[in-house]
């Protein structure tokens, strides 16, 4: 005898699969990660992650005006500047490039888009790492903290709708809340990358900051081995008032992902890093995977473990076959 239910009828075609759908990713759910490198005049090619490049101050605007018109959800933007010191104090210069380029892309778009910016010293400091030093070569915590509320504000004074504090030092969203509250700033947004793990898929993206660390982040991003430990930190970022809660990498990390998405009571977004673009794109250049449906069933599975955001570096062609699929 044959089961009286059979799953396999709600397979049958396109049509009864797309009814009967769980999950859906639609170009408003994705945000494109961007890097703006000072001093160049045309786009850099980043050779660890093939089609993503460090582009110019007009390619940024350009680029960020063809993912408006995709229908991206937002834009993600990373500084790379000619000049380092140990303090980072380009991320706090107005005419610092990740101030210039946030004020070149408000100018561009305006509100027809979500603009972020990382808020990290990492790009900006001679030895790579999140914040200050101390003597010893440890992270000054508080230090850094005083940084960082500076650094929100010459964001969110440059067009900024949404800061994203990613360097996962302890209090740094209360700071950051309170820094922009007292400069007029309440409407700016905060996205805490909550969950951020020190994690082996950050290789390309170090090429693509051209990142000076030597060593590694462990004493401040978390162990890939913790899990609980991630829900302390979104449970304290959202004590200190923080609007979105992030975790990344996403791809290896979707069981966090859905616990996240479970207790928070706020967006959650998720980052598909560097490594898990770049294995994907050396795949498919090797015949090894098809690329559009590899990528868009990465996409579905982040969604479905709980991400209401993804950010992507394929968000403005996936958002092209999202459209294409459903015209």
């Amino acid at each position: 005898m044959y089961p009286s239910h059979r799953p396999r009828r709600l397979r049958r075609n396109a049509a009864v699969r797309r009814l009967v759908s769980e999950t859906s990713v639609e170009p408003r759910h994705l945000v494109l990660p961007m890097f703006v490198r000072e001093g160049v005049g045309e786009p850099v090619p980043i050779p660890s992650m093939p089609g993503v490049v460090q582009h110019s101050r007009d390619s940024l605007r350009k680029a960020a005006v063809d993912a408006v018109s995709a229908g991206v959800g937002g834009l993600m933007l990373y500084g790379v500047p000619a000049q380092r010191d140990a303090v980072g104090s380009g991320a706090v210069d107005p005419d610092g490039i990740l101030n210039v380029a946030l004020r070149d892309v408000a100018a561009e778009v305006g509100d027809d888009t979500v603009l972020m910016a990382d808020l990290c010293l990492d790009e900006f400091t001679d030895h790579g790492h999140c914040g200050v030093l101390d003597d010893d070569g440890s992270v000054d915590n508080d230090r850094t903290l005083q940084l960082y509320g500076e650094m929100a504000v010459a964001q969110a004074q440059s067009g900024a709708h949404v800061v994203g504090p990613s360097g996962m030092m302890d209090g740094q969203v209360g700071v950051i809340r309170e820094s922009l509250d007292a400069t007029g700033f309440s409407d700016t947004s905060i996205l805490a990358y909550s969950v951020k793990y020190a994690s082996a898929f950050y290789g390309p993206f170090r090429d693509a900051v051209d990142s000076q660390l030597k060593g590694d982040r462990k004493t401040y991003q978390q162990d890939p081995a913790n899990g609980r430990e991630a829900l302390r930190e979104v449970d304290l970022d959202l004590a200190e008032g923080a609007d979105l809660v992030m975790v990344k990498p996403a791809m290896s990390y979707l069981d966090v992902v859905r616990n996240v998405a479970e207790v928070a009571d706020v967006p959650v977004a998720a980052y598909q890093v560097s490594g898990e673009y770049s294995m994907i794109e050396a795949a498919v250049a090797n015949g090894w995977l098809d690329r559009q449906r590899t990528v868009l069933e990465t996409l579905t599975s982040i969604r479905r473990a709980g991400a209401d955001i993804v950010l992507t570096y394929w968000a403005v062609e996936a958002a092209g076959w999202l459209r294409d699929a459903r015209a």
